[in-house]
C-alpha cells in the first residue's frame, strides 16, 4: 500500500515514517522543505521525498490535486488546520483512495465535563485552534458517515519526545520551571495545582496512525484520542520532576490573578490555555478498536524529552543517580 504523509518531516513524522516503512508500506513524505528528521533512521533511505508548499498550492487551489497525482492508497495529513484546507483534500481525493487519516487534537473538547473524556462527548471548543480543529472533525466525520469518504481522525494530547520542549508543570513552555524544580527552589502554581495536562510521546502517536491503517474497518468514520494512559495534575507533575533530581518540590499556590503578575504575558497565556482546558482523555476506544498500546506514561515521555533538553544545554540541570521515573 502506498501511503503519502503530509508533514512527514515533523516531530511525529520522524517516528511515523520509519514505522510505516518497517510495517511494509511504500511511503511518500511531503514537506515544504528538506528538513532532516529529529532522529536519524535508515528507513528514510527508502522513502520518496516530495517538496510542496502547501500554503502556496492551496492559495492556487492545486494542493489537493498535487497530492492526488502521487497516486496514494492512503493519505496521512499531519498539518491541516482549517476546514477549507480539509475540503480541498476531500474533493481532490474522493473516490481515489482507501483511507484518509487526519491529525486532530484533544483541544476539540474545549473544557472538560466528564473525565476521563470519551470521544462521544459534546464539543465545547474555544480558542481559534480548537474551534477550527473541531470544525474539521465535524466535516470529515460527516463526509465519512454520509458521503462515504474514508476518513479517520486521531486526536493527540501534548506531544513530547527528543527535540521537543514539553508542557511543563506550570502549564507553559518556560524551561526555567524545570531548572527551579531541579535546584529545589520554590515554584508558584496557579490555584491549587489540580488542573491537568495530558502528554503523549511522538512515537505513541506514530503507533496509533499505523494501527489505524492496519484496522481500516474499525477506524473509518471514527475519531480516537491518542494520549498516554493517564493525565497529570500540575502539582503531581511538579513533585515528580523534583524527585528526579533528588529534591522535594517546594510549591506555593496562589490565585490566578496573583500568579499571572509574576510571569510574562506569553507564559500566562500558555498556562491559561492549558488549565482552562485541563485535558484528561480516555484511550479505551483506541485500545479496543485499534489495539493502541502506548509505550510511555506521561512522566516517562516527559523525562525522555527533558533528558534531551539537558543534554543539549537547553535546560541546566543534573539527574540524581539512581532515581527512576
Amino acid at each position: 500500500m502506498r501511503v503519502v504523509v503530509i508533514g512527514g518531516s515533523g516531530h511525529v513524522g520522524t517516528f511515523l515514517v520509519p514505522r510505516l516503512v518497517e510495517a511494509g508500506y511504500e511511503v511518500v513524505s511531503v514537506s515544504r522543505g528538506r528538513r532532516e528528521p529529529y532522529r536519524a533512521d535508515p528507513a528514510w533511505r527508502s522513502v520518496e521525498q516530495v517538496t510542496l508548499d502547501r500554503e502556496a498550492e492551496e492559495a492556487g487551489g492545486t494542493f489537493g490535486e498535487r497530492v492526488a497525482k502521487l497516486e496514494p492508497d492512503a493519505v496521512i495529513d499531519m498539518i491541516c488546520f482549517t476546514p477549507e484546507s480539509a475540503s480541498q483534500m476531500v474533493e481532490s481525493l474522493r473516490g481515489k483512495l482507501r483511507h484518509f487519516l487526519h491529525c486532530g487534537t484533544i483541544w476539540v473538547h474545549g473544557h472538560s465535563t466528564l473525565v476521563p473524556a470519551t470521544e462521544d462527548l459534546p464539543r465545547h471548543p474555544f480558542g481559534e485552534y480548537g474551534i477550527q480543529k473541531a470544525r474539521i472533525e465535524a466535516y470529515l466525520l460527516d463526509e465519512a458517515r454520509r458521503g462515504g469518504f474514508p476518513a479517520t481522525l486521531l486526536h493527540p494530547g501534548h506531544i513530547v519526545g527528543p527535540g521537543w520542549a514539553p508542557v511543563n508543570p506550570a502549564g507553559n513552555f518556560d524551561p526555567r520551571v524545570f531548572e527551579r524544580l531541579a535546584r529545589g527552589e520554590q515554584l508558584s502554581l496557579p490555584n491549587l495545582g489540580m488542573e491537568t495536562v495530558h502528554h503523549v510521546h511522538a512515537d505513541d502517536v506514530a503507533q496509533a496512525f499505523v494501527r489505524a491503517l492496519d484496522n481500516w474497518g474499525a477506524a473509518v468514520g471514527e475519531s480516537f484520542h491518542v494520549v498516554s494512559p493517564a493525565a497529570l495534575t500540575l502539582r503531581g507533575y511538579a513533585e515528580a520532576v523534583a524527585g528526579w533530581f533528588g529534591k522535594t518540590a517546594s510549591l506555593r499556590f496562589t490565585s490566578w490573578e496573583e500568579w499571572r503578575e509574576g510571569v510574562s504575558e506569553e507564559e500566562a497565556r500558555g498556562t491559561w490555555d492549558h488549565i482552562a482546558h485541563s485535558p484528561n482523555c480516555s484511550i479505551a476506544k483506541a485500545r479496543r478498536l485499534l489495539d493502541y498500546q502506548p509505550r510511555y506514561s506521561s512522566l516517562e515521555a516527559v523525562r525522555e524529552s527533558l533528558g534531551w533538553l539537558i543534554e543539549h544545554g537547553e535546560v541546566e540541570a543534573e539527574w540524581k543517580t539512581g532515581i527512576s521515573s
